[in-house]
């Protein structure tokens, strides 16, 4: 596996202290309510690996809920997601803590760039590119490409030479065919053994039984 690529493996807040020492580069805790944020601070003093703090997805709860947990971390740590809709409520907490941030445009290396200006005139220079692709069975194809496309601009474009990011796993296990737990592994180191030939350097990863697999065979 090229070593650059970083592989994350992203646990529920309520369920991250049973899985916080298993095997991966990042650990990413994902939170589905703001009350959970005071889980962090329990798990801060277990956690030895560097860490990717993920809301909920729902923008006006992480407009708040992001903000706090940066103030409850004791580190830099991967913050996301961000989008044009709650950035200038996230990101400027982001740069004084000297976070990285998720900036996630929907599949087009234009609004990508957009973002990372947006963002970077906010003062924000650690930024990682999330084109938000599908997953297997949802049009891989299209996102594989975008993303290799924003590799080959980004050699001569500074707003896009930033790493990027996948959860091509994630939209994966949404699939019909992921409801089968044994297929469901195949299927999301495909999407991940994918994701990485385009060019993604870094991965969430859903199930840790596979990460070991995933190493050997990229």
């Amino acid at each position: 596996m090229k070593d650059k690529v970083k592989l994350i493996l992203e646990v529920q807040a309520l369920d991250a202290e049973k899985s916080i020492n298993q095997e991966c580069d990042i650990i990413g805790i994902k939170f589905s309510n703001i009350e959970e944020a005071k889980i962090l601070k329990r798990l801060l003093p277990c956690i030895d690996k560097p860490l990717m703090l993920r809301g909920t997805g729902d923008d006006d709860v992480d407009k708040h809920l992001l903000p706090e947990l940066m103030s409850i971390s004791d580190r830099e740590c991967i913050i996301g997601i961000v989008n044009e809709n709650n950035y200038k409520k996230i990101v400027p907490p982001a740069v004084k803590g000297g976070h990285t941030v998720i900036i996630r445009t929907p599949i087009d290396i234009n609004m990508a760039k957009e973002m990372n200006i947006l963002t970077g005139n906010l003062g924000l220079e650690k930024i990682i590119i999330d084109p938000d692709i599908g997953g297997i069975g949802y049009g891989f194809e299209y996102g594989y490409s975008v993303i290799e496309k924003i590799k080959l601009e980004s050699k001569n474009d500074k707003y896009l030479d930033k790493p990027i990011i996948s959860f091509a796993a994630e939209e994966t296990a949404k699939t019909k065919e992921a409801k089968d737990i044994n297929l469901s592994k195949y299927l999301e180191i495909a999407a991940i053994s994918g994701v990485i030939a385009a060019g993604a350097d870094y991965v969430s990863v859903n199930n840790p039984e596979i990460i070991r697999t995933v190493r050997q065979i990229v």
